[in-house]
């Protein structure tokens, strides 16, 4: 058999990894804050025309989530009028703006190195920036990654994307680690009281390290805005605007020339109609796709990721960015559970075992946190609910969105279910340390365990959901999407 009668797997695999990129810089984006939020939030500390408090901090930790929120709610719109491929540049090219203006927001108009009010809002513009890239390529990579693959491998390649995510998250937590070198964080109780005040090895953190850490995104952000420009757009989309003869020539690339004429007229009926009406297969179908999207949030992991150098040493850790970077090794391995067992054992199975798992960590969380000789057993508990998250609901949330709506809505309703994402993502992100921090009396552990309870709950509920409401889309093609959801109105 000739390679054109069977396809190239490694066209597939290099467009692929190509694409994935995206996902780097989304995991690399989101995590980059927790090695850097301290140093930050002791140079705003330094200002002398406002009061950097902690609900700034929040909000400042959080910014970029409220680009997430505009990236994904514009990214429906941006893939279906100017294509897959081009959302994705300009993805590209937003990261890239956010990492240099993050490290340098004094840039032509401040000072450099003087905190004030008007360098804050500035700093959180640029992030916004990064955020709506981070948007952008949260819901285009994945639809890009399944449009382009075959049906019997779409689950795992999909997959990748949320190993590139972790890997991203893995990478920036290194790189954190290494830029901050012999130097340290600067202890939260020592923040406010000026410069003089600090360890001398914290000094560099608040003056220069929190700037590297930002900076260093701008090198994978460039060569992903490079790489996206070869790559071809997604045969599905060029079907939608009427440019069949290209979409056979990729098809045929991908799966051989047979299969690209059989795959071509499948794609041709479902586009019949180019556009239809966002609920015309049903409420359930979108609220599916959202409600997938509100619990891989609301569980809480994303608490934790931003987080963990903070919770590490809240527990009494010794070195909690060296923690935070074996927490990273065993979010990647997990992940790739999902990534070979996705196609064996479906999505359902992945999930439910997932919630399950979370819960157990949750809770364990919730029971040994803050008791004196239970550190370690802590620890263990929040990887065990970490990782339980990496090979569930992290990549597997991606590959439902990616592939359970059909072809004539995928792009407003994969839009909102990523919308939905992010909006979950910043209320939990943002209410986590109040919540974390409750006491009903002096000194009571009452916040710790009420949080990590609640996410326990909230994961069971989740694995009621999936048992319930979610199908089954293990070996269906995009195009079996229409038939499933018709099937079900």
């Amino acid at each position: 058999m000739s390679q054109t009668d069977k396809g190239s797997k490694g066209y597939l695999i290099s467009i692929v990894m190509v694409a994935v990129l995206g996902g780097l810089l989304f995991g690399y984006d989101t995590a980059v804050i927790s090695g850097a939020e301290k140093g930050l939030q002791a140079f705003f500390m330094e200002a002398k025309d406002f009061s950097y408090t902690d609900t700034w901090h929040g909000f400042t930790s959080a910014s970029a989530l409220i680009g997430c929120i505009i990236g994904s709610a514009l990214s429906g719109f941006l893939a279906t009028n100017l294509g897959r491929k081009r959302s994705l540049i300009i993805a590209g090219l937003l990261f890239f703006i956010s990492a240099l203006g993050s490290m340098e927001p004094e840039f032509l108009f401040f000072e450099h190195g003087t905190p004030t009010f008007s360098l804050l809002i500035t700093f959180n513009i640029y992030r916004v920036i990064g955020g709506i890239g981070v948007g952008l390529a949260s819901a285009i990579c994945p639809m890009y990654i399944g449009e382009v693959a075959p049906s019997n491998i779409r689950g795992m390649l999909v997959s990748w994307n949320q190993f590139a995510i972790i890997f991203g998250q893995l990478v920036v937590y290194f790189v954190n680690f290494f830029i901050l070198g012999d130097h340290i964080q600067p202890l939260v109780e020592d923040m406010g009281k000026g410069l003089a005040a600090l360890d001398p090895r914290a000094v560099w953190t608040v003056e220069t390290g929190w700037r590297y850490m930002f900076g260093s995104e701008a090198v994978p952000a460039g060569l992903f805005a490079l790489l996206i420009c070869f790559v071809p757009e997604t045969p599905r989309y060029l079907v939608s605007i009427g440019r069949d003869d290209v979409a056979q020539r990729i098809l045929a690339k991908i799966n051989g020339s047979s299969r690209a004429q059989q795959i071509l007229q499948d794609i041709k009926d479902t586009m019949v109609v180019k556009t239809e009406k966002l609920l015309t297969y049903g409420f359930v179908c979108i609220f599916v796709g959202i409600m997938l999207s509100v619990f891989q949030q609301a569980v809480g992991i994303n608490a934790v990721l931003y987080y963990a150098p903070r919770i590490f040493g809240d527990m009494g850790m010794d070195d909690p960015m060296m923690l935070t970077v074996f927490m990273g090794i065993i979010n990647i391995s997990f992940t790739l559970v999902a990534v070979f067992t996705v196609e064996k054992w479906g999505r359902k199975p992945l999930l439910i075992s997932g919630s399950l798992g979370m819960a157990l960590g949750a809770i364990g969380v919730a029971l040994t946190f803050g008791h004196e000789g239970m550190g370690m057993l802590t620890a263990a508990s929040l990887l065990v609910y970490s990782a339980s998250f990496m090979f569930s609901w992290g990549p597997i949330t991606w590959v439902l969105i990616a592939e359970i709506f059909p072809n004539t809505i995928r792009g407003g309703a994969v839009a909102i279910a990523v919308a939905f994402q992010w909006i979950f993502n910043f209320i939990v992100s943002s209410s986590f340390v109040p919540m974390f921090n409750m006491h009903l009396s002096e000194g009571d552990d009452f916040g710790h365990w009420f949080t990590y309870g609640l996410y326990g709950v909230i994961c069971l509920l989740a694995a009621l959901f999936v048992w319930k409401m979610v199908p089954e889309t293990k070996g269906k093609t995009l195009e079996d999407m229409t038939k499933l959801w018709k099937n079900r109105k």
